[in-house]
């Protein structure tokens, strides 16, 4: 599973110039998945990007979670994450879960999200060509993966991450 985070002061995503959520002060995830993602995967990316401290505090320091500050989450669906552009010129995307378990997989992490915490969380409509539209605050952009089944160690620690 990836997603990409950004912080922002608005997001908004369209569909055939209709728009179908949107955002004020939060994070917008574009969130992508893959063969062999399953609960284990979406329930540390859920708690990841809701613990994860990038929202500055009195002193301007990247210290507060998106529950700290009141903010609100986008979640968009973007398979093209898993595109691998190595060879060619048209990207590959066979690494891309197919659309049915993406879409069951989409279901559970946005499930995820609103399960674990009373931050309000909006979608972008799965599986449409969508216009996304935000303000990137900061800019702060992070690119979280975790791979299907595996546990990540970061620097010090023995654990998964």
């Amino acid at each position: 599973m990836k997603v990409v985070l950004q912080r922002v002061s608005g997001a908004s995503v369209s569909v055939d110039g209709r728009e179908v959520a949107s955002i004020g002060s939060g994070l917008l995830l574009l969130a992508a998945f893959t063969a062999g993602d399953g609960e284990a995967e979406l329930d540390w990316m859920a708690k990841k990007v809701l613990r994860l401290r990038v929202f500055g505090d009195d002193a301007g320091k990247m210290n507060r979670s998106i529950g700290e500050v009141g903010g609100e989450i986008l979640v968009v669906s973007q398979f093209t994450l898993y595109g691998d552009a190595r060879k060619g010129r048209r990207p590959s995307f066979v690494r891309a879960a197919p659309p049915g378990a993406a879409r069951r997989l989409y279901d559970a992490f946005v499930g995820a999200l609103r399960e674990s915490s009373d931050t309000p969380v909006e979608e972008g409509e799965f599986g449409a060509m969508m216009d996304v539209a935000l303000v990137n605050e900061g800019p702060v952009t992070l690119i979280l993966e975790r791979a299907p089944g595996k546990a990540v160690a970061g620097p010090g620690r023995s654990g998964p991450g």
